[in-house]
């Protein structure tokens, strides 16, 4: 099958339900990707978020709520109920957070991003399906809409979350 290639940048989120769609976002280094799929309704999409809690910038989070993982994902999860989907039938996989600057040592970007998508997920009782999260290795993250697999490229490999 050919797709058509989406790209979500940094900051972004797109929920599709066209079969023919890759959803792909690059350099997850720090930053925090997200695929949430629904087999039944054939939804699924991709959020790229940069930090974790939109209380370090309200303002900031009130014009872009996907860059932060609390008010992205919130947002995300609301897409899916809008569309009809249940908790029970999500698939979300998590993929990024990484440690890939010497700096984020002192920061812990990555880690602090992961450790609240755990609570956001937690809170809302949904089940993580897969992660390739941490460690010290920028990812891409794709989701192809006719099949729901995810899929994760780093370093010239490419594995199935």
């Amino acid at each position: 099958m050919e797709y058509n290639r989406v790209v979500v940048g940094v900051a972004d989120l797109f929920i599709s339900d066209n079969l023919h769609d890759r959803i792909i976002t690059f350099s997850l280094g720090s930053c925090l990707g997200v695929t949430i799929f629904d087999p039944v309704l054939k939804i699924g999409g991709i959020i790229h978020c940069m930090l974790p809690n939109s209380k370090l910038n309200p303002e900031k989070a009130k014009e872009r709520p996907e860059m932060f993982v609390n008010t992205g994902l919130t947002l995300m999860l609301q897409e899916f109920f809008n569309a009809g989907s249940t908790r029970r039938n999500l698939i979300i996989k998590l993929a990024g957070a990484a440690a890939v600057l010497n700096d984020n040592k002192f920061f812990k970007v990555g880690e602090r991003n992961y450790q609240c998508a755990l609570k956001f997920f937690e809170k809302n009782k949904l089940d993580i399906a897969a992660e390739d999260v941490l460690g010290t290795e920028s990812r891409t993250l794709s989701l192809y809409m006719a099949t729901g697999t995810t899929t994760i490229r780093s370093y010239g490999r490419e594995t199935v979350l």
